[in-house]
């Protein structure tokens, strides 16, 4: 290939970069506001929104690119997509939205439970990996948390709404039943239409991403870890930036949290059912533990602002993460 064609071949995957990237931002806007439309009609609350259905659908493309890359036979790409996601969706991606926001709050029972969620399956992910390669038996097992993980989160939906109907007066109850009346087919297309918006824009957005890394001669691991990492977090990046300056800060919290429990459980546990997944030794020794260090540090710096993620927690979190690219890609490559 000449260098002409290289040349076209690059503004061609920077053009569609950009379109993709517009395609996302506006496919995100139209899935947040439906989404919060319809779970408020149906008393939901913003937090559990979050860790399941924003959540869940944000991170449809990290689940299918890790897919797509193990049974490709590229399975370190995909363990490094879920890994890196992780790590960016807390240090990247909440440390960018409290620091444009302002602050992020949140609930302390909805924290407790979705922070720890996510601290204990990055144990989880990690024990597994000293035994080798992620085969199906630990498939089972995380599939099997997942479950579990649901159900605790319909237990707490059923409580809330309890709790909101004891607390709601008959002018309330009325008003909430005229809210659910009100989900029309419009409503629940738009937040498809936004989803479905999300993960074609996501995928144009890998592919560019990914084609220009090849051209620029990256590693796969490193590609896994960052292009595709950051490129795949793309909708939870603007769901939970737009949820934060649009003051839904249980939503915002609950999209990064609940997408992160998802990545390890789904995301690597459903492609291990299919063939065993390996690990790269410096994916245990350094990539993991960072992972866990920065899930902690969230903990600790929303626990330090009483509840609340600041501009300066956000600060730090977007300092570790650079701190943790540089050592990555200078240092430890």
């Amino acid at each position: 290939m000449s260098v002409g064609d290289i040349l076209i071949e690059i503004i061609f995957l920077i053009g569609a970069l950009i379109v993709s990237l517009i395609i996302v931002i506006k496919s995100a806007d139209v899935f947040v506001d439906n989404i919060v439309e319809i779970g408020s009609a149906m008393g939901i609350s913003q937090i559990i929104l979050g860790v399941t259905a924003s959540a869940i659908g944000t991170s449809l493309p990290e689940f299918g690119s890790a897919m797509i890359a193990s049974l490709s036979g590229s399975a370190e790409l995909g363990v490094g997509t879920v890994i890196g996601s992780n790590i960016w969706n807390i240090a990247g991606i909440l440390g960018i939205s409290a620091t444009v926001a302002g602050v992020i709050a949140t609930d302390s029972k909805g924290l407790k439970r979705d922070a720890l969620a996510v601290l204990g399956t990055g144990f989880i992910l990690i024990f597994f990996m000293l035994f080798g390669d992620i085969d199906w038996k630990a498939s089972i097992v995380m599939i099997a948390l997942y479950l579990v993980y649901l159900w605790m989160l319909i237990k707490a939906q059923k409580d809330y709404a309890k709790e909101t109907n004891e607390d709601s007066d008959d002018k309330d109850k009325k008003t909430k039943i005229s809210k659910l009346e009100s989900i029309n087919k419009k409503q629940a297309a738009l937040a498809l239409l936004g989803l479905g918006g999300l993960i074609v824009g996501c995928r144009i957005l890998v592919y560019s991403g990914t084609e220009l890394a090849a051209i620029a001669g990256i590693p796969e691991m490193i590609m896994g870890l960052f292009t595709l990492a950051i490129g795949t977090s793309i909708p939870e990046l603007v769901v939970t930036l737009s949820s934060a300056m649009k003051g839904l800060h249980e939503l915002s919290i609950g999209t990064v949290l609940g997408s992160n429990t998802f990545n390890i459980l789904i995301g690597i546990g459903v492609p291990a059912l299919f063939m065993a997944i390996p690990v790269e030794p410096l994916s245990l020794s350094f990539d993991a533990p960072v992972m866990i260090f920065v899930t902690l540090l969230l903990i600790g710096l929303i626990k330090a602002g009483g509840n609340k993620l600041n501009r300066v927690g956000g600060l730090i979190l977007l300092a570790t993460y650079i701190t943790y690219a540089v050592l990555r890609l200078y240092v430890l490559a």
